[in-house]
């Protein structure tokens, strides 16, 4: 057979293609409880999208099934292998200051710009011509193609949970809906909480505080575990330093370290505010965490007994500690980098609970269970028990597996560049696959806009990304 110029092909799709992904981006496909019914159970946006999806996938040629909402699969070709690839269609609300309107799709000096242009509707899009492509062309297959769209990728990964309780696992597949070349790592994910009620910290029998300067009333810092907290508050009853006093030594700690904030008195209170830089949760080292910068502060006053507690354990763990040092559960990885903590929310209440939420990225050659019995133990000491709220255990294929192979062969020749391996410590599709790595659409050097104001995907990048998917389809099921 004489060998198919996958971008040539693409270039002769180039209009219906731009059109169709357009179309797509046009629907506004995010989470919405209140329209919520059995068979859309994200919202009516998401259900038009899945539906959209589904269509041009039917429209092809494909048998196409929907499994109660929750995601959806378009199937071709034939043989008891399966290749997957898995993208979503749900997409972040759209948030403000956009220079077009955020779901008109308008082509911008190159540029498709749309909420999901990048994340994941438009490689989603480029997926399914890649693979009508193939199907056009009539090329023999010894494999089964199938799409499998997810609803809940960007919040709780409910569509992908739910599909693979009932439908079949693919022998191998990739999403596209991460960087290229490959993405074929990805770090364990935790999310996990260390909680003291108020009745756990009495049983420890602490004597009452000598010489108090104040009573650690309420402290809040960040809302989400991924993500570093950029503000904090404590508040302060004054006992044996005066409210000036406090307010003074604070704005020289501010002073002296930089950092910025403010006090304020309130009803015979301090209230002390922090800032800090927020960054994503899965590389804490290049923020500033409010939370942790303020209890260090706390930490040079003479505090109530658990009060005193709660600052001390955090300041020696906590504070500073993006890799879990002072814990004991550093643990760094040739492949996958090192284990990272971030500290992304705290809560205390002087007559409730004291709360540190952590989000935790693990490389696979340590054991979850050693390094979180380490993390149990070094707390208990102030009474906190250890509750996970998630966790997802690490993900690798062997870089010698013919996925792996396959898919870099296919970047450089349709590329000219060498198909590097990446490791990462997000979270993709990639993982909900037995056999899966991340393939797309990002190429090197292109900033990154997903879930920013004005996301977009070059519209030559929409093509050349097609020409990749598409050659790769065949190489896998052919």
């Amino acid at each position: 057979m004489t060998s198919v110029n996958w971008l040539e092909e693409t270039k002769k799709r180039k209009d219906e293609l731009i059109a169709t992904t357009q179309q797509f981006l046009q629907i506004k496909s995010v989470l919405d409880p209140e329209s919520a019914r059995e068979d859309a159970p994200f919202g009516e946006g998401i259900r038009q999208a899945l539906d959209f999806a589904l269509g041009v996938c039917e429209k092809a040629g494909m048998t196409t099934k929907d499994v109660r909402g929750y995601a959806g699969h378009a199937e071709f070709g034939q043989g008891e292998e399966l290749i997957g690839i898995l993208s979503h269609v749900d997409v972040v609300p759209e948030g403000d200051g956009w220079s077009t309107p955020p779901y008109a799709a308008e082509i911008v000096d190159g540029r498709m710009v749309a909420r999901g242009a990048i994340d994941d509707k438009g490689p989603t899009m480029a997926a399914i011509f890649a693979a009508k492509i193939v199907m056009e062309l009539g090329l023999p297959l010894s494999k089964r193609v199938r799409f499998i769209f997810g609803t809940d990728e960007e919040s709780s990964w409910q569509c992908v949970n739910t599909y693979f309780e009932t439908e079949e696992m693919p022998t191998m597949g990739f999403t596209p809906d991460a960087d290229f070349p490959l993405i074929y790592a990805e770090k364990g994910l935790t999310d996990l909480s260390l909680r003291q009620t108020l009745a756990s910290f009495q049983s420890l029998g602490i004597p009452a505080a000598d010489n108090v300067a104040a009573k650690l009333v309420s402290l809040q810092a960040g809302l989400r575990m991924n993500m570093v907290p950029d503000k904090a508050v404590a508040t302060l009853a004054p006992i044996g330093l005066n409210s000036e006093a406090i307010a003074q030594s604070y704005r020289q700690h501010l002073e002296a370290t930089g950092l910025k904030g403010k006090v304020e008195e309130q009803d015979g209170l301090v209230v002390l505010h922090m800032e800090g830089v927020s960054v994503h949760g899965m590389d804490p080292s290049k923020g500033v965490n409010a939370g942790t910068e303020l209890i260090h502060f706390l930490r040079t006053l003479s505090l109530d007994e658990r009060g005193a507690v709660f600052v001390s354990l955090a300041d020696r763990y906590l504070h500073k500690q993006h890799y879990g040092e002072a814990l004991g559960i550093a643990h760094d990885d040739e492949e996958m980098g090192a284990l990272t903590l971030n500290t992304g929310v705290i809560e205390y209440d002087e007559k409730q609970d004291a709360l540190f939420r952590l989000n935790i990225r693990y490389p696979h050659s340590v054991a979850f269970e050693k390094w979180s019995a380490v993390l149990a133990e070094r707390f208990s000491e102030g009474a906190y028990t250890l509750e996970v709220a998630e966790h997802l255990t690490p993900h690798r294929v062997d870089p010698n597996h013919p996925l792996v192979t396959t898919l870099q062969r296919v970047y450089t020749e349709q590329t000219g560049e060498e198909a590097g391996i990446i490791a990462i410590g997000g979270a993709t599709y990639g993982r909900s696959l037995d056999v899966g790595v991340a393939f797309g659409p990002l190429f090197p050097g292109r900033p990154d806009s997903a879930h920013q104001r004005d996301e977009y995907i070059f519209v030559d990048d929409l093509i050349k990304a097609t020409a990749i998917y598409a050659q790769a389809i065949y190489e896998l099921a052919k």
